[in-house]
């Protein structure tokens, strides 16, 4: 793993079927992706091989904004997920790989992360955190059974 790289690891209560799909789906993705202080649109996602996917951030407080896109390289489903992330800001160069890995386990879903490629102006501290939080929202969606 490379200096411009992040690692996480996380068990969620909750079937790989479930985890895969918040993954892919837009409307979960805005809800749980963002950072604290972040809201997210996406403005496309074609969940296939070869598919393409946009969606932007924007900062609450200031209403600055990035925006971002990639393609989806792998999808293994309810096992792993790989796609390329670029940002459209130019100060912001290169491309990033993410891979998911899913795997059952006894009291739910074996979820790993590996963000590849970040772009140098980015501390990869930052990105550790942003993910962090990011993915105490997941498990708050994902991790909800509610009965209709």
């Amino acid at each position: 793993m490379s200096a411009n790289s992040v690692r996480l690891h996380r068990v969620l209560r909750t079937s790989p079927e479930r985890l895969y799909r918040a993954f892919l789906d837009a409307q979960a993705l805005a809800k749980w992706l963002p950072p604290h202080g972040f809201t997210c649109q996406v403005h496309h996602l074609e969940a296939r091989v070869g598919g393409s996917y946009r969606m932007s951030f924007t900062n609450f407080s200031t209403g600055n904004g990035h925006a971002f896109g990639g393609t989806y390289v792998e999808l293994d489903p309810h096992r792993r997920i790989r796609y390329t992330d670029r940002f459209e800001d130019p100060g912001l160069p290169g491309e990033m790989q993410t891979t998911i890995t899913l795997a059952p386990v006894s009291c739910g879903t074996d979820l790993q992360i590996l963000q590849e490629g970040l772009p140098p102006a980015i501390p990869v501290e930052q990105c550790y955190l942003g993910w962090q939080e990011s993915l105490l929202q997941l498990a708050q969606l994902v991790e909800a059974d509610i009965p209709d």
